[in-house]
């Protein structure tokens, strides 16, 4: 580690984990102009993927860490995509985030915000973005979240 990002990550304890390989037809992440587009990545611990529902068996801080997961592979993906060297990012422009939940569960805001806080935790007032968070019937392998980021890049 030897960038400011880099320092700011091991000041906060945070390991980031390899950056996954996509799990079908698509790229990890497109860069286009200083733009960097990251491919949804799935709420996923040491142990596995974090699956749930919420709403129907998962609570709301559950869903903030699996949150917090995706975050920290949006991290790594960024990594990968700046050459190792996250203090190329210049700002986190926007999530997305995805929450499976059951139809009457209404705090995907709250959920969304363990990636959220995670990205202002790393990059300070460059972390705030825009950002949506949705419900959805189901995600892939019954995973509990998917974030989707736009960062911008030098």
């Amino acid at each position: 580690m030897s960038g400011k990002i880099d320092a700011q990550l091991k000041a906060l304890g945070i390991s980031l984990p390899a950056a996954p390989a996509p799990a079908a037809n698509y790229v990890p992440f497109v860069q286009s102009g200083n733009m960097l587009f990251v491919s949804g990545q799935i709420s996923q611990g040491a142990s596995g993927l974090i699956r749930g529902k919420l709403g129907a068996g998962m609570g709301v801080e559950e869903g903030a860490v699996a949150a917090r997961h995706c975050g920290l592979a949006l991290l790594a993906q960024a990594r990968a995509a700046c050459g190792g060297d996250l203090d190329k990012v210049l700002r986190v422009v926007k999530l997305t985030g995805f929450v499976n939940s059951s139809p009457d569960f209404t705090d995907q805001p709250e959920v969304i915000n363990g990636c959220s806080d995670l990205m202002v935790e790393v990059f300070g007032e460059a972390g705030r973005h825009a950002r949506a968070a949705v419900s959805v019937p189901s995600l892939p392998r019954g995973v509990a979240v998917e974030i989707d980021a736009i960062f911008e890049v030098k």
